[in-house]
């Protein structure tokens, strides 16, 4: 990687990329032209009958995941092009299957998620704006529920007597709008429907778009959308959307979205880009059926989950694959000297400073997160995210550490190089998967108590001594226990800069307890939400937007997209 200012930004490399029009990418697959449904020249969707379950069964699937990030996070979706551009040097039928961006962070301060530098997806501003249109259907679809619940609640002579004090549905917008988190509507005359509290989420944290993304084909997409718990009755009764009769208009609104994208890389190879849940409240992995796809047309898949191991590949275990039957070959875990050193103690001034000292102390970070994927059932391939910061000697250190705990550490240069600075970390990865050392091992039973199964998570994943409960923790268990979804996986919320709940906590630290402060559940999705601290559903945008920084020309020409 470089910061230097010569270095192009990410949508100048992008701008200069020499496109193949996506037949020609869909080729490489062995995808004919007439099951492409093309959006324009770089862009398609592809039906779901390409998914060949035998096929799955014999491809290779790579999950990257990270260390506990910095703010600016370690490159997990930039390693991941990377190394399918590395792959496919050396040779390999692979491919990528990642997650779509949202609009919000792309206007807000933390950019888009279509890889950086020389390891890039595109068309890059496509694919960071608008793309397919899938955000877009899973909002309408998310409204419209909304919709069908407030007008219920004015149906006196025909609704379901839904208490409005209940209702856990928001509606949700694709944007950074702090202003609508809390809101008060049905204000102005009888005929404008009835007052209540409600508010906004962002698109990505609606129970919506986890569903798509846990659903195995269409009749279980309906399925899953009839099972979104509403909130109850005055008579305490629970309401579901299939009580609307919602989940068929819905689903038809999702027609489309269901459908994965097959878009390329700055070196033409083909990636398939399909959902972008939280990887909070929600799995943060891109859609089983986007998975097996990609299963299906390939020898070697390379996916990633949010955040650090702790949080996102957890989950990638846990719920994803524990539901479709997924089993990955191998882990990649991506990690950086700066983050290192961040973790030793540096001040966010001094990350690009050397200090061995600060990566000794920072690596017991990254040592953790190794014990973890072992946990999973593998020993991961380290990827030295690269910087032009790093000294050999930290470098070398590293690796050296890796090495005793029996892990392979390779720096990965792909920002700077593409595919050419990945082949040996495809190297790598390929002798691990063909070493068959990987062997799937869930952390939990789904069947074990509740509090047992999160007691695991924090114990074995997070280092913690002890889980305590609040009040409302308490009752919103009871409320779980009551709807029989107490066998659902859990999805952990908790902040993703610390193991612990408080994210001052870096490094690795010990001897701490979590507390679990509420429980929320996503019945559609199928997964219970234990929260550990404050979760921010609809982000604010920061003092200087990102959207500032950016112009457009009379030719429709965009700088400034990141």
């Amino acid at each position: 990687m470089s910061n230097t200012a010569s270095f192009p930004s990410d949508i100048e490399i992008a701008q200069k990329a020499n496109m193949k029009p996506i037949r020609e990418v869909a080729e490489k697959l062995g995808i004919s032209e007439n099951d492409l449904e093309q959006y324009g020249r770089y862009k398609a969707k592809l039906p779901l009958n390409l998914i060949n379950e035998s096929k799955v069964a014999q491809s290779n699937l790579i999950l990257v995941t990270a260390i506990t990030p910095t703010p600016a996070g370690e490159g997990k979706t930039t390693t991941s092009i990377g190394l399918n551009e590395g792959m496919n040097k050396l040779g390999k039928k692979s491919m990528a299957v990642l997650r779509e961006p949202s609009l919000g962070p792309v206007f807000g301060i933390k950019g888009g998620a279509a890889g950086g530098g020389y390891a890039q997806v595109v068309p890059m501003e496509d694919i960071n704006l608008h793309f397919t249109g899938d955000f877009s259907a899973i909002e309408k679809a998310n409204n419209l529920l909304a919709a069908l619940i407030d007008n219920n609640i004015q149906n006196k002579k025909n609704g379901l007597g839904i208490d409005p004090r209940t209702i856990l549905w928001k509606r949700v917008m694709d944007m950074n709008d702090r202003a609508l988190r809390h809101i008060v509507i049905g204000i102005g005359g009888t005929a404008n429907g009835i007052p209540r509290e409600d508010g906004f989420n962002i698109t990505a944290a609606s129970e919506v778009m986890a569903i798509l993304c846990m659903a195995s084909d269409f009749e279980d997409l309906k399925r899953r959308l009839g099972n979104i718990y509403v909130g109850n009755t005055f008579d305490g009764k629970a309401v579901y959307a299939r009580d609307l009769k919602a989940e068929n208009a819905m689903a038809i609104l999702l027609r489309d979205a269901i459908k994965p994208n097959l878009v390329q890389t700055l070196e033409n190879n083909p990636v398939i880009i399909h959902g972008g849940p939280f990887a909070n409240i929600a799995q943060g992995t891109n859609t089983i059926i986007a998975t097996k796809m990609g299963m299906s047309l390939a020898d070697y898949v390379i996916t990633e989950a949010g955040f650090g191991a702790d949080l996102g590949a957890e989950k990638f275990i846990d719920i994803k694959c524990a539901s479709s039957g997924l089993r990955p070959k191998a882990i990649v875990l991506v990690a950086t000297i700066r983050a290192l050193r961040h973790h030793g103690g540096a001040p966010a001034e001094e990350y690009n400073t050397p200090s061995m000292e600060r990566v000794k102390n920072g690596y017991e970070n990254l040592a953790k997160h190794i014990e973890n994927c072992k946990k999973y059932g593998y020993h991961p391939v380290i990827a030295i995210n690269a910087f032009p910061t790093d000294s050999p000697e930290e470098v070398e250190y590293v690796k050296a550490q890796c090495a005793e705990a029996g892990c392979k550490a390779v720096v990965a240069r792909g920002f700077a190089d593409g595919g050419k600075g990945m082949t040996d970390m495809a190297e790598a990865v390929i002798e691990e998967v063909e070493s068959g050392r990987g062997q799937f091992c869930q952390i939990y039973d789904w069947n074990l108590p509740v509090k047992e199964k999160i007691a695991t998570i924090a114990k074995e994943i997070y280092g913690a001594t002890d889980v305590k409960y609040s009040s409302e923790a308490e009752a919103g268990l009871r409320k779980i226990q009551r709807l029989g979804l107490d066998k659902l996986p859990l999805c952990m919320a908790k902040t993703q800069k610390s193991f612990s709940d408080d994210e001052k906590k870096i490094g690795r630290p010990e001897g701490f307890t979590i507390t679990v402060r509420d429980f929320e559940f996503a019945a559609g999705a199928g997964f219970i939400i234990p929260i550990l601290g404050q979760m921010m559903r609809m982000p604010g945008l920061p003092n200087i937007p990102a959207s500032e920084g950016m112009t457009i020309d009379a030719n429709g020409v965009i700088s400034g997209l990141s």
